[in-house]
């Protein structure tokens, strides 16, 4: 194990990490029409017709956002220090965050082009990509690699999806396999009650409880 002097408390990662994520998500809706844009009378149709693109491309990016997020606090907790290695790498999967508004624009906007849709796809492949790693970088010293299940996961479904979006960008198979992405933190949780099962198993039975004299107490059996 690297020398203590050498380890960087990820502690002071996660106020920088907070605030990154949190500024993200909020330019999400940047990106929106404002003003005179809509054609005709502003009913719930026209509404509908000017938002779609840039509401669905919101939602898929503050879900795929918070669930990295999720991720990022756990990896932070999970390990409380690291080397400088895995401090580059957290800057460079923040990194690949602060630009999440930037493709959730252009997929906004040109959600129906190849070339866009594959760049978005691409961009999450690389957030999964990254996170995966730090994960595995943490887990596998302490033989626990299946605290990465859930990113895992995404990061699979993410690949697959960059592949229909190379493929056949026009049948929206790509956007329809981002959502089950989704459902990494399920699958975190499902890992986490069975590692908690495991452990419970492994801990030895209690002593039995003695009486005065030095004998086990019947009345603990």
């Amino acid at each position: 194990m690297p020398d203590s002097a050498d380890l960087f408390e990820m502690r002071r990662l996660e106020a920088l990490s907070n605030t990154i994520f949190g500024v993200a998500m909020t330019l999400l809706a940047y990106n929106f029409p404002k003003g005179q844009v809509l054609n005709g009378v502003p009913v719930w149709s026209n509404i509908w017709a000017t938002y779609q693109s840039q509401v669905i491309a919101l939602l898929i990016s503050f879900m795929v956002a918070g669930m990295f997020w999720i991720s990022h606090q756990r990896r932070l907790a999970y390990q409380p220090h690291a080397t400088r290695l895995v401090v580059y790498l957290n800057l460079f999967f923040l990194l690949a965050v602060i630009l999440l508004p930037v493709t959730t624009g252009l997929y906004g906007t040109y959600g129906n082009t190849r070339d866009i849709v594959v760049l978005y796809s691409c961009h999450l492949t690389a957030l999964g990509g990254l996170s995966i790693i730090m994960w595995l970088v943490a887990a596998l010293p302490r033989g626990q690699a299946s605290v990465a299940a859930g990113i895992g996961f995404a990061f699979a479904v993410f690949v697959v999806a960059t592949f229909f979006a190379l493929v056949a960008p026009q049948t929206y198979i790509a956007q329809f396999l981002w959502c089950f992405a989704f459902a990494a933190p399920v699958i975190d949780g499902i890992f986490e009650r069975c590692r908690r099962k495991q452990t419970q198993t492994r801990l030895p039975d209690p002593l039995p409880a003695r009486t005065a004299t030095g004998m086990p107490d019947s009345r603990s059996a």
